[in-house]
């Protein structure tokens, strides 16, 4: 099946064709790092993760860049508000950002380049844009210079004439009255007394935010490239400058397909810092797993909103995200059947025994539904189908006199393997990640671990000593305190209703 994705710049779904049979370049816009990232963040990058995971699961080389925007207005106003200084700030954040992708179980980049390390390929192309009479200098300042672009509004679906004066047919105050028109962005910026600023032609200053991005991915993916992600918040304006300035400079598309994924909303509306309606991944993480916040954002297809639900104690502060909570159960589930299928003992297989069609079909069917625009909640209805059949085949191993085939739970751990490679689900140690969210669950409820296992040892010794009254008070005391046990072949477990 051909994959297809939805291009902004069409507003079609089409067939994704690299420019180069076999390999593919992608540059996703990253984050500017001036805080913790949050949940919006997560999201956008887990779609790309699993849209390169997906690429490469399906045969293709992929060069994967996603910058960071290491030095920024934002940046140099939280550095002074603490006191640091705005370069260390940003690496500070750099590192908590990359931590967070690696709990969400994002793969790196090939390439993480930085705006300060990349301030040559920025000035270098600015001056390009001068000589071709599409950016003028101001003041100390560059701004480049919409009605020298015709092709200006192509992404976002604008037209200059909508982005004329205002009302009054005049341009405001302060850096407007340096523009040729209200709609001319900055490519590069004076610096002010205090600030960080590189030696330029202009003066010292600094880089343009939308300059960045088009210096670094024609610096890394060359100046026409196939694929360009980023939240839908970027179109415009900055991946609308991004084109702009980029294909004023070479006269090539700066890339064949733009990909936007949806905001995460809180009451309807977007979640950002600017609007103070965020929480961060870090937040969520001390209350559920990493691989839940994952889980949260594959349930929602990429292109439309996802909604986030919280609670709140009688103070007013949140204790829980209950949709978010609702995939670690999910997850629960997930982990607590690949541990069964993985506890089938050798003489419950039959190597001879047929295997139905529809298991050897399960990563094919994983794959299609990406194939479609990236379809991530059919990828997770397949993998219901998954753990459902998986079930039943580790119900029928428990059986007296029950065998598995051995082509079924090959098929079902391919299956795995294939949920695990395409949406980086299932990767981490089943009894560690059970363990761990039981303990934590344990812990929320006020209950003692070491009460539980002292009770389960207690009514195994009851029932060895056939005193099955007792083994059955104390299974019924746990269940009241929202404890279940599972009676198994190498002994007694316990999980959190």
């Amino acid at each position: 099946m051909a994959q297809k994705f939805h291009n902004t710049l069409s507003d079609r779904l089409e067939v994704f064709e690299p420019a180069e049979p076999g390999k593919v370049r992608i540059y996703v816009c990253g984050p500017t790092v001036y805080d913790y990232a949050h949940l919006g963040h997560i999201r956008a990058y887990v779609v790309y993760d699993v849209m390169v995971r997906h690429l490469r699961q399906s045969g293709l080389l992929v060069q994967y860049v996603r910058n960071i925007t290491d030095i920024d207005d934002k940046i140099i106003k939280r550095a002074s508000e603490l006191g640091e200084s705005p370069l260390a700030l940003a690496a500070r954040f750099t590192a908590a950002f990359q931590e967070d992708l690696q709990r969400v179980l994002c793969v790196a980049p090939d390439l993480e380049p930085k705006v300060t390390e990349h301030l040559p390929e920025i000035i270098a192309l600015i001056e390009r844009l001068c000589a071709k009479g599409a950016a003028y200098a101001a003041d100390g300042d560059v701004y480049f210079d919409v009605q020298a672009f015709p092709d200006y509004g192509k992404l976002s679906h604008r037209k200059v004439a909508d982005l004329e004066f205002g009302a009054s047919g005049r341009l405001g105050d302060g850096e407007d009255q340096k523009k040729r028109h209200p709609a001319d962005f900055a490519l590069w910026k004076a610096s002010k007394p205090g600030e960080p600023s590189w030696q330029s032609p202009w003066g010292p200053g600094r880089p343009g935010w939308h300059i960045e991005c088009s210096a670094m991915c024609m610096r890394h993916l060359g100046e026409s490239f196939d694929l360009h992600g980023g939240g839908l918040d970027l179109v415009f304006p900055h991946h609308e400058n991004e084109i702009a300035q980029s294909e004023a400079a070479t006269g090539k598309p700066l890339a064949r397909l733009w990909v936007h994924n949806g905001f995460i909303e809180v009451n309807k509306e977007k979640m950002s810092k600017s609007l103070g309606n965020f929480f961060t991944a870090r937040e969520c993480f001390r209350r559920v797993e990493p691989e839940a916040v994952r889980y949260f954002v594959l349930t929602t297809h990429y292109r439309a909103p996802l909604s986030l639900d919280w609670t709140v104690g009688e103070k007013g502060e949140v204790t829980g995200f209950p949709q978010i909570e609702e995939c670690e159960r999910r997850l629960d589930y997930l982990y607590s059947t690949k541990q069964r299928i993985a506890s089938i003992a050798p003489g419950r297989i039959d190597p001879s025994a047929p295997v139905e069609p529809e298991l050897r079909e399960l990563p094919a069917r994983l794959s299609a539904a990406l194939d479609d625009d990236l379809n991530m909640p059919v990828a997770l209805a397949v993998t219901a189908d998954l753990l459902k059949r998986a079930n039943d085949l580790a119900d029928l191993a428990s059986r007296k006199q029950g065998k598995v085939s051995q082509g079924a739970l090959t098929a079902v751990r391919a299956a795995f393997t294939a949920l695990g490679t395409e949406l980086g689900l299932g990767l981490d140690d089943p009894q560690a990640f059970l363990a761990r969210v039981r303990s934590r669950r344990a812990l929320a409820l006020g209950l003692s671990e070491a009460e539980i296992e002292a009770l389960i040892v207690e009514r195994f010794e009851a029932r060895k000593n056939r005193s099955f009254a007792r083994a059955d008070e104390i299974r019924a005391q746990l269940l009241r305190t929202g404890v279940e046990l599972m009676d198994g072949a190498e002994g007694t477990t316990w999980r959190l209703l």
